[in-house]
C-alpha cells in the first residue's frame, strides 16, 4: 500500500493555472504508474491524466491540451499543470497509483483529494 498526499489547489479565477502536486514515499514511487482525476458534485469521478513508471502518459482528450502530468522519482512527486482554467474544472483532484498503467480509472490507491475552485 502507498499513502498519497495531494497539495496545490485552491481558488483561481478564469483562465488562470495551477499545479497540483502529489507525494508519495520516495522508495516506493518509482514501482508505481499514477494518474489524477476528479470528481464534481454530483458527478462521477473521472480520470484527467496518466503517467507510466517509464514516463508515458496519457490525457484525457476532451482536456484538448490543457492540462499535464509529469512525475519526478527523485522526489516522489506527481503533478498536474492545469492551464487555461474554466468554471467547469471546479472539483475536488485526486491522485491515484497502480502497479499497472491504468487509463480506466480503477486505480486501488487513492490519495484524500485536493479542492480546486475556478471563479467566473
Amino acid at each position: 500500500q502507498v499513502q498519497l498526499v495531494e497539495s496545490g489547489g485552491g481558488l483561481v479565477q478564469t483562465g488562470g493555472s495551477l499545479r497540483l502536486s502529489c507525494t508519495a514515499p520516495v522508495q516506493l514511487f518509482s514501482r508505481y504508474h499514477m494518474g489524477w482525476a476528479r470528481q464534481a458534485p454530483g458527478k462521477e469521478r473521472e480520470l484527467l491524466a496518466a503517467v507510466s513508471t517509464r514516463n508515458t502518459t496519457w490525457h484525457l482528450p476532451t482536456l484538448k491540451g490543457r492540462f499535464a502530468i509529469s512525475r519526478d522519482n527523485a522526489k516522489g512527486t506527481v503533478y498536474l499543470q492545469m492551464n487555461s482554467l474554466i468554471p467547469e474544472d471546479t472539483a475536488r483532484y485526486y491522485c491515484a497509483a497502480d502497479t499497472t498503467f491504468n487509463v480506466l480509472g480503477n486505480y486501488p490507491y487513492w490519495g484524500q483529494g485536493t479542492q480546486v475552485t475556478v471563479s467566473s
